[in-house]
């Protein structure tokens, strides 16, 4: 198993990397992709099942574009995750490592995410099963993209990734729209009246959903009116209007139609508000789990000067803020800095401040000269890493430590190589936040040399 959950096999010295398979599976292979270097297959026909597979619990699986390692235990799924963390620092970062700390599990495999987003469609993917049988299946459906099919949406029974009440919620409005003839999305030329609809559960109970809709309609408040009395347990009930050509709303108005316009998550007695445009990370246990190793790996005392880096709302920089003297927190998008205010606020947390930027531009020598030399850096950046004057920034600080959180340990590798000439990798400590995906989180420590 290797990177992006896929397969490798060698057929005379020629590399080919697999779908849809375990290690241990004999099977024929169709040809796909073929580059100068490798190809890439799918399975066409199983000769011998891996001993590695177990029964997978969803009925979507395999077609559905989540969930893609279900057919793997999770212990074994652990252990690939470990192995990657270890081959992607080793091969692409080319640094000396520590043994790496054993995996940290996530305290959920089901049911484990607090936000999910469907997509309407109105001509929704049929399976091969479905297409044999002749039945004359109901195309407008809301439900997941399959997987590298941005066009084609398989309708969802019932998804085993976020808690009661979400698939009630989704077959309701699926059921109501049909009921009531609403256009559903056309996602080719991007009409119709229903765009997607975004469910975010708290562990507070708290309860955010959002109707995202092309234009508004005479339609959309009976139907926001039906959600707000079938499901009283929703207390923030939103919608928003989209015809741009992506669903992303950061830059357009969120209007909460009933309930308060945020709901509130809960960790180690703070808490944070999260607003329809707030990032907070999906697994709320798991992030738990991923926070308590970044402040252990900080080892503060409470006399520390600390950097939080990307710092979205403010949760990693408030829930280190009671150990430390001071946390000055970064980040691009200017709404969750003002999120992190106010999470400082709720919590009353005095000893934090932020600063909205691009990190490269706001991380500069006059910043530093205003608020200090760190003591210890916090960075979590997105996928992409951090760009390359961030880490020539941070090369230049000195802090005495940097704990860097990755949800890529191919771009931490990348970072950590260009940070090996200052600074010493001294702990590993993977972090696994989504079962059954081959996405894992990694906290690794760095010192000063």
């Amino acid at each position: 198993m290797v990177a992006e959950g896929k397969c490798l096999v060698r057929r005379e010295n020629l590399v080919i990397f697999v779908t849809q398979v375990a290690p241990g599976d004999v099977v024929d292979l169709r040809v796909t992709k073929a580059k100068k270097n490798f190809l890439e297959a799918v399975p066409t026909k199983f000769h011998k099942y891996s001993e590695l597979r177990v029964t997978p619990f969803c009925e979507h699986f395999g077609t559905c574009g989540g969930c893609k390692w279900q057919h793997l235990g999770y212990d074994t799924q652990l252990q690939f995750k470990h192995q990657q963390v270890a081959d992607t620092l080793q091969r692409i970062g080319k640094v000396a490592l520590p043994e790496i700390l054993p995996i940290t599990p996530s305290p959920d495999q089901t049911y484990y995410r607090n936000k999910l987003e469907f997509t309407f469609s109105h001509n929704g993917w049929l399976t091969n099963e479905q297409i044999a049988s002749g039945h004359d299946y109901e195309r407008r459906v809301l439900g997941f993209h399959t997987p590298g099919r941005f066009d084609k949406i398989l309708d969802v029974n019932h998804c085993w990734l976020q808690p009661d009440p979400s698939n009630q919620i989704r077959l309701a409005v699926r059921d109501y729209a049909l009921e009531h003839e609403l256009p559903f999305n056309n996602l080719v030329t991007q009409e119709g009246f229903l765009r997607n609809l975004i469910i975010r559960t708290a562990n507070t109970g708290d309860l955010m959903v959002i109707l995202q809709c092309y234009y508004a309609h005479d339609a959309l408040v009976p139907l926001l009116d039906f959600l707000a009395e079938r499901f009283p347990q929703i207390t923030s009930l939103n919608y928003v209007l989209n015809d741009k050509g992506n669903e992303t709303f950061n830059d357009l108005e969120v209007v909460c139609y009933k309930g308060e316009p945020h709901i509130h998550e809960e960790m180690e007695g703070l808490r944070f508000r999260v607003g329809p445009k707030s990032f907070y990370q999906t697994n709320s246990e798991g992030a738990y789990n991923l926070y308590k190793i970044t402040r252990d790996f900080a080892q503060l005392t409470g006399s520390e000067l600390v950097y939080d880096l990307y710092t979205g709302a403010g949760t990693i920089a408030n829930f280190v803020a009671r150990q430390a003297r001071h946390v000055v927190g970064v980040e691009y998008v200017e709404s969750a800095v003002q999120d992190a205010y106010i999470n400082s606020e709720i919590n009353g947390t005095t000893n934090t401040e932020f600063y909205a930027g691009d990190m490269k531009d706001v991380l500069n020598a006059e910043f530093i000269q205003q608020h200090g030399r760190p003591d210890v850096v916090i960075t979590d950046p997105p996928r992409a890493g951090m760009h390359p004057d961030v880490v020539a920034r941070l090369l230049e600080m000195r802090a005495p430590r940097i704990v860097y959180v990755s949800c890529n340990p191919a771009t931490q590798a990348r970072d950590l190589e260009l940070l090996d000439e200052a600074y010493k990798v001294v702990k590993v400590q993977p972090v696994d936040m989504f079962p059954h995906t081959h996405h894992v989180e990694n906290v690794v420590l760095l010192e000063l040399r």
